[in-house]
């Protein structure tokens, strides 16, 4: 029997081109300095081959030590500058898609929840990581 996940959506307006924008998502050493949801926690280490059969990582973990997890996946359709879609090793999806407007990018995510947390609770901690990415590719 097949599961079926409740899809969440995150987005935000990111101020910067979408080339910017989609090198900052699919660059390790950028992605080290965006994907954590909060202040205690950080990316030591991530890898991403960014095509459609390429395969990404990235650890999380707490800066305190006391946890830590590799989150990654496998890019199942890939449009340069556009549209990313990937499935995670447990199933669920996530499509995230790059909307130039001008000098602007919108990126929207939309993500399969998982059942062990509440909703609320992964969209905070996704549109938190969402916000990081913000604000790194904003200044930088």
């Amino acid at each position: 029997m097949e599961t079926t996940f409740k899809k969440i959506t995150v987005e935000a307006t990111v101020n910067a081109p979408v080339e910017k924008a989609w090198a900052y998502w699919s660059e390790p050493k950028h992605i080290m300095q965006w994907c954590n949801a909060s202040d205690d926690w950080h990316a030591p280490h991530a890898e991403n081959d960014l095509r459609t059969g390429g395969k990404f990582t990235t650890t999380m973990a707490a800066k305190d030590g006391s946890m830590r997890f590799d989150f990654g996946g496998e890019y199942t359709h890939v449009v340069p500058n556009n549209f990313i879609a990937y499935a995670m090793a447990d199933g669920r999806t996530v499509t995230i898609n790059f909307t130039p407007q001008g000098d602007q990018t919108h990126i929207s995510e939309t993500f399969d929840a998982e059942i062990q947390n509440p909703e609320e609770m992964q969209r905070g901690g996704w549109q938190a990581i969402l916000d990081n990415f913000k604000k790194h590719t904003e200044s930088n």
